[in-house]
């Protein structure tokens, strides 16, 4: 079976069951990202996407900070269901697209702030780490930003019966290459509702021009 179907169906089981209100890497607003968007000074007007989204708060908290044009990519359709159902009247302010960001066709160089805090990590495999790279650079626009959170070489292989890949600063940049400049980075450790510790790396990225 092709990976993306595993995926798909891993993930869609996952959010049907009545555990995922708080799954383990759950939290209810990311600040990091958050803060980082609101210093960059991006118009209410320029799209962005949100990778992996599924049933996060983060595409409420923008539209709650007057950004218009937000889209919330993700595998599971049920995951984009229950966030729909969460937000009422204002899921209307957004744009749900279900699909694999390994694969899903996106308009070219069309976003302004590409923010990840919940997919790239469980893309192991090389072959798929460079489709998500294509996605990448076909979707972000030059000089636009790029906002990742991953899991922290402190943190564990595997989150929410999935193994995950973990990076270091250096190795993101490897993997972006030459065409994205890191403007900042930091680690935070998120606890989980159970009470274990999993550090998280965040970074700020722009495309250059």
């Amino acid at each position: 079976m092709h990976n993306g179907i595993v995926r798909k169906h891993h993930w869609d089981q996952f959010y049907s069951k009545i555990l995922c209100d708080k799954p383990g890497w759950y939290t209810p607003h990311l600040h990091a990202s958050l803060c980082w968007i609101d210093q960059l000074y991006i118009p209410h007007y320029a799209p962005i996407i949100d990778i992996g989204g599924g049933e996060s708060t983060f595409a409420e908290d923008l539209v709650e900070a007057g950004f218009r044009s937000v889209t919330v990519l993700d595998i599971s359709g049920k995951a984009l269901t229950n966030a729909q159902e969460r937000m009422g009247r204002k899921k209307r302010l957004v744009t749900w697209q279900e699909g694999d960001v390994a694969s899903v066709n996106l308009p070219v160089h069309y976003y302004e702030l590409w923010h990840d805090r919940a997919a790239f990590h469980y893309f192991t495999r090389e072959d798929e780490r460079q489709c998500y790279r294509e996605s990448l650079f076909n979707g972000l626009k030059p000089g636009g930003h790029l906002i990742i959170g991953t899991y922290a070489p402190e943190a564990p292989p595997r989150c929410s019966g999935l193994p995950v890949r973990r990076y270091t600063v250096g190795e993101l940049e490897a993997f972006l290459g030459d065409e994205f400049v890191l403007q900042r980075q930091r680690k935070e450790q998120h606890v989980t509702p159970n009470g274990k510790g999993k550090m998280f790396l965040f970074c700020h990225f722009q495309r250059r021009s």
